[in-house]
């Protein structure tokens, strides 16, 4: 597990992995980066991350993996600011290569810890939250280090603006029933399981997940 001091340790709710990247990966990060990059130093302030336009709303995606669907979403949706939130460098610049190709310009990233990014987001400021296939963590002694604990989803509350909204998307049966409770408990949000938005692409690895028979639940929830 992650070393980490007694004062800082907290169970993390993703996998460290190495940052091995592939040549285009490393090439899109070293000559684009400084293009999308938050970085996290000070506050964040949603409405002023994007210079170029003034999104409609803004949208942070945690947990962008490869980009795949995160690309797609962006580029469907220009009046929308995106900020994709990703700890892995190969997933970010692959994220890279994919808005390089479309021309996406209404989106930014922040390579850090979801935990750590909304602690320099005032409350009340964020338009919605996009939770696409977060770590089930399908192990039973594993399953405390699933993002969607009753006191995350308080936390996305907070920083939620009123009639904020979230959109969520697993292919965990087990995940999505406690999702399903860990919401029904919080009086904050209304909603529950939906069926696929056409909005949400079906990607190369939700495909997988389908392939190998698994259950595809999504929810949408909108602060009270």
């Amino acid at each position: 597990m992650e070393s980490q001091s007694p004062s800082t340790f907290r169970l993390r709710s993703f996998r460290l992995r190495g940052d091995r990247m592939t040549r285009a990966q490393a090439e899109a990060l070293a000559n684009h980066w400084n293009r999308y990059e938050i970085p996290l130093q000070g506050k964040i302030d949603p409405r002023d991350i994007f210079y170029s336009f003034k999104p409609k709303r803004v949208i942070f995606e945690i947990g962008s993996g490869m980009g795949e669907a995160t690309a797609k979403i962006a580029a469907a949706n220009p009046e929308i600011g995106y900020v994709a939130i990703e700890v892995h460098r190969p997933g970010i610049g692959a994220l890279i290569i994919r808005a390089e190709e479309l021309s996406i310009r209404n989106l930014r990233i922040i390579n850090a810890d979801i935990l750590d990014v909304l602690n320099h987001v005032d409350d009340n400021l964020i338009d919605g939250f996009h939770i696409f296939f977060p770590d089930p963590w399908h192990k039973r002694k594993q399953n405390k280090r699933r993002l969607l604990q009753p006191p995350f989803i308080s936390l996305l509350s907070r920083k939620l603006k009123h009639g904020g909204e979230i959109s969520i998307a697993t292919d965990w049966l087990p995940y999505a029933q406690e999702i399903g409770r860990n919401f029904a408990a919080n009086p904050d949000f209304e909603g529950g399981a939906v069926r696929r938005p056409d909005r949400r692409p079906v990607t190369k690895f939700e495909g997988k997940g389908i392939s190998k028979e698994h259950i595809v639940s999504d929810f949408h929830y909108r602060k009270r």
